[in-house]
């Protein structure tokens, strides 16, 4: 991981009850840190915003955001379940 990502991904994931209050799935997850992403850092390269969202579900997951209930590949996307 690029190392000048880790204060944005700290940052968003230190915002995460806030604006994923009503979340109920990773997939919405990922399209919420997407549009923080898209507000606060505009900047950012496609490369990286695929990168700080990794990192943002990663720090999620190990901060057991999601609950017990959900388990598997955090980085899966929801829709590869429907096949």
């Amino acid at each position: 991981m690029d190392a000048d990502l880790r204060p944005i991904i700290e940052d968003i994931a230190d915002q995460a009850d806030d604006f994923l209050a009503e979340v109920s799935d990773r997939a919405q997850a990922r399209a919420g840190i997407s549009e923080v992403i898209t507000m606060d850092y505009p900047d950012l390269s496609p490369d990286d915003r695929t990168e700080v969202i990794a990192g943002v579900m990663k720090v999620l997951e190990e901060e057991d955001f999601f609950g017990t209930e959900f388990v598997g590949d955090p980085f899966e996307s929801d829709d590869d379940d429907e096949n």
